[in-house]
């Protein structure tokens, strides 16, 4: 019973009234006055939120863009490097290829002039082998000539035919 005569619990017709009416009041001037800057720095709010998370999907889309970007200049620079590097190699056998040809070459003039020179030497050798030994054969003759022609009388048979060979020749 305490309870149901209580006025807090059983309020009355007026005290309702006058708690909506400045229920109401104070719902009016807190709309008008509280309301839009509390709603308006929410919305402020909200719009930064979504604008960050925008601006973290754009930077997470760029960063996979940079990353693809760079993996595709890496795998230029990678190209370009085996291309140099192929290319280097070829111009490397190709110099070596030169060289060995001119080795070749200069080898075969070399080899070919020491041909000439012993050749040309070997001929040399032999002319002077020749000359000598026409130049012994001579002293060889002449000495054997020298003796025979010593003794008595071969001079002169030996000069009548002499003379007579002439003689024969000429007619």
């Amino acid at each position: 019973m305490i309870l149901a005569s209580n006025s807090l619990t059983s309020p009355a017709i007026g005290t309702i009234f006058w708690a909506v009416l400045i229920f109401g009041i104070f719902f009016y001037i807190l709309s008008k006055f509280a309301w839009k800057p509390v709603l308006s720095a929410l919305k402020q709010r909200d719009d930064l939120i979504k604008g960050s998370l925008e601006a973290a999907e754009n930077a997470r889309r760029e960063m996979v863009q940079l990353q693809s970007d760079n993996e595709l200049i890496l795998q230029k620079a990678r190209e370009e490097r085996e291309d140099i590097l192929k290319e280097a190699r070829d111009v490397r056998d190709k110099l070596i290829a030169e060289a060995k040809v001119k080795a070749t070459q200069e080898a075969s003039k070399i080899v070919e002039s020491a041909k000439v020179g012993i050749e040309r030497e070997r001929n040399k050798v032999l002319s002077e082998i020749h000359d000598q030994l026409a130049t012994l054969s001579v002293d060889i003759a002449s000495k054997l000539l020298g003796e025979q022609l010593c003794k008595s009388g071969e001079q002169e048979k030996l000069i009548k035919k002499y003379l007579d060979d002439i003689k024969i020749n000429k007619n």
